[in-house]
């Protein structure tokens, strides 16, 4: 029976995980179709991640994402629980002392309709296992990743994963950009016009609604920014004391050091155009809104920077962006992307 007193897990308050241990067998939230421990929507993706990842309880795989899941990453889809559960057992054996710490669940949805739910996790741990890069290093890791589901009746249908791979890799003391030219073979994205393509037309430039209203704020935003170029919006709704985190383990501190992480994506795909694919938020005015949005990447590698000589090739990226806004401006973003993706997609020899 769902106890409406009892508020339903927000990261706003700093849960710790004995809260939610706590809490197990308590509804705060209508969970028709889940299993009976589970209290709400925040407290089943937290815990189940928990007892998979760290309590070692793989077979709970089976009981918590649908036979036929659909998994997207940028270079393609995986479908099957059994893929899920190979995947898990390969990186529980490449690592010791491994942690999923949740640092935020955002959320939408209901029992009835199914939810929709952003997991920003911070994973570390010692690899002290073979991983599909070689043998143990001994390095120890810590990499942000984002997983977007979609959830019903217990089990996750879809989901969307993405991790800064490109930190884990130099953390285990490999050069990305050395891996990615020894990589498989790799099919080349598709060649298709990125959509900044617009002949002699300007791109439209979005209305800007309030950031009290961030589900329609922060995708105009991110259009006006990357699609529109309109780069002078980050001193405008980024605060001073901005902290971002994006791939490769940076983390970015103020609007002068945004904007140079802005410029240097465009300048090394100048056709680069960004489509929103998803947007949820929760919050308030008083305790800060937060945003995740879940969007994808198209761009032509014409100019150089960080990723090296022009190649030509085209890339597509799964991105995901979590916003933390008050006072008006964005105080926080994490912004994940799998950099070592991309780079594969640049000198990975063609499929």
């Amino acid at each position: 029976m769902t106890q409406p007193d009892l508020p339903i897990f927000d990261f706003a308050d700093h849960p710790d995980i004995a809260d939610f241990v706590a809490a197990s067998g308590t509804r705060r939230q209508d969970l028709t179709g889940f299993d009976p421990e589970y209290a709400d929507i925040v407290d089943y993706i937290v815990r189940c991640t928990h007892r998979i990842w760290e309590e070692g309880a793989v077979g709970l795989i089976y009981s918590h994402y649908a036979h036929n899941v659909t998994m997207h990453s940028t270079l393609g889809l995986t479908y099957g629980v059994e893929a899920v559960v190979r995947d898990t057992l390969r990186r529980q054996a490449a690592f010791t002392d491994y942690r999923s710490y949740a640092d935020d669940v955002i959320w939408t949805g209901n029992a009835a309709e199914g939810f929709y739910t952003s997991h920003r996790i911070m994973t570390v741990g010692v690899n002290s296992g073979h991983t599909e890069y070689g043998p143990a290093t001994g390095g120890r890791i810590g990499r942000w990743v984002v997983a977007d589901c979609r959830v019903k009746d217990n089990r996750i249908f879809e989901e969307w994963i993405v991790s800064d791979k490109s930190a884990e890799l130099r953390q285990l003391g490999y050069d990305p950009l050395v891996l990615a030219r020894s990589s498989a073979p790799l099919p080349l994205a598709a060649s298709t016009e990125s959509g900044h393509q617009l002949g002699q037309s300007a791109p439209d430039v979005l209305p800007l609604s309030g950031a009290q209203h961030a589900e329609a704020f922060v995708p105009a935003l991110l259009h006006n920014l990357w699609n529109a170029r309109m780069v002078n919006l980050v001193r405008e709704h980024y605060a001073p004391s901005l902290l971002a985190w994006v791939p490769g383990g940076r983390r970015l501190s103020g609007p002068e050091a945004y904007r140079n992480f802005v410029f240097s994506l465009m300048a090394q795909f100048s056709d680069l155009h960004l489509n929103v694919d998803h947007v949820c938020a929760l919050g308030d005015e008083r305790r800060g809104q937060r945003v995740a949005t879940r969007w994808t990447l198209r761009g032509t590698h014409d100019g150089v920077g960080a990723y090296g000589a022009p190649t030509g090739r085209p890339i597509f990226l799964l991105g995901i962006t979590h916003h933390f806004i008050q006072g008006g401006r964005i105080q926080r973003e994490w912004t994940v992307f799998d950099e070592f993706a991309l780079l594969r997609q640049l000198y990975a020899p063609p499929a």
